[in-house]
């Protein structure tokens, strides 16, 4: 098996490692600005998988300093031309590419508007790092394969760098450097057990809660733009309430279960969908006889799902080709979408 999706992939801690070696005085002094400017609230901008990303860094942004977070509707800036109020708040975007216009005119909309503004982007010479206040680029390099891969996992280091340095937690910093020796092993874990259920499957589920629905929702969409199959993704809680109704033995249950507060409720969920008929492959930490599919440790709970996709990544590269599908070129998508 070889495609660039793969060999990008598994060069994402190579490109962890340089994100986190880059910039130090520019997040030390963001870190500052933050801490004496302490937004109330923060809005993010972003499509995609980098607003997966953003996800992520919402739920660690209030988990950890306790600000709430609202993902904004781009259209209210760019087609509704909305009055913005937002003075005293922090607004973040997150892009690969940093070219698609809704994502760069929201984003200075916001600045202008008063926001302190900061860019998470790959490419710092693209037109959203200007309209920022504060740019950080991601370092993951280039990607040939229009699926992002080391550059959403870069995403999601930066946004956990975001926190670290907001909170200035030295601790958390330095579990957060110890990260790509992690992220190595978690590209090599063998998920390939898991093929054969989804590579006849004409529809699936992917399941987690907390920081791992970021990275349900980054898996469903993979499922859908690389192996053509049609997946959605729902927060553990979500899915008894209704939804668990589409579960049974045509319908796979992709249940994500990093560590965390909601390890053990998630295990459980995975039972009780296999009573249900449903085939399930639950991918949990070692420790968790019942898994189908092994997650790597970090030792930082809130670290884990970045361990988590880095794991599903060639695991949906080799799918993709089971299924006869080219997981570089995927039809009808660019590397760059440019919405308005």
């Amino acid at each position: 098996m070889s495609s660039w999706m793969l060999a990008e992939a598994l060069e994402a801690p190579a490109a962890v490692a340089r994100f986190l070696a880059a910039d130090a005085g520019a997040w030390a002094g963001f870190g500052a600005r933050l801490r004496a400017a302490d937004p109330l609230a923060v809005v993010t901008v972003a499509r995609g998988s980098s607003d997966h990303a953003a996800s992520y860094l919402a739920y660690l942004l209030t988990a950890r300093l306790g600000r709430p977070v609202a993902s904004l509707p781009m259209s209210l800036v760019t087609l509704r031309h909305a009055p913005l109020r937002v003075q005293g708040l922090a607004a973040f975007a997150v892009s690969q590419s940093g070219q698609s216009p809704d994502v760069v005119s929201s984003l200075g909309a916001l600045r202008r508007a008063g926001a302190l503004t900061a860019a998470l982007v790959n490419d710092t010479a693209a037109p959203l790092a200007r309209a920022a206040e504060w740019s950080f680029g991601l370092h993951a390099g280039p990607e040939r394969s229009i699926a992002a891969t080391k550059s959403f996992v870069a995403s999601l280091t930066a946004a956990a760098r975001l926190v670290g340095t907001w909170q200035d937690d030295a601790g958390f910093l330095a579990r957060l450097h110890a990260l790509p020796e992690q992220l190595e092993r978690a590209g090599h874990l063998d998920w390939g057990n898991g093929v054969p259920p989804l590579a006849v499957a004409a529809r699936a589920i992917v399941v987690s809660r907390g920081l791992g629905l970021a990275v349900a929702a980054e898996a469903a969409l993979k499922l859908k733009e690389i192996c053509g199959l049609h997946a959605e993704a729902f927060s553990a809680a979500e899915l008894q309430h209704g939804p668990i109704a589409l579960v049974g033995p045509a319908e796979p249950v992709l249940v994500l279960a990093p560590n965390g507060p909601a390890l053990g409720d998630l295990v459980r969920l995975a039972d009780v969908l296999r009573n249900h008929g449903g085939t399930v492959l639950l991918a949990a930490p070692e420790e968790i006889r019942a898994r189908d599919l092994t997650l790597v440790a970090t030792g930082e709970p809130d670290l884990d799902s970045l361990t988590a996709v880095q794991s599903f990544y060639p695991f949906v590269a080799a799918l993709a080709e089971a299924r006869g599908c080219d997981p570089d070129a995927p039809p009808a998508l660019s590397k760059v979408t440019r919405t308005i």
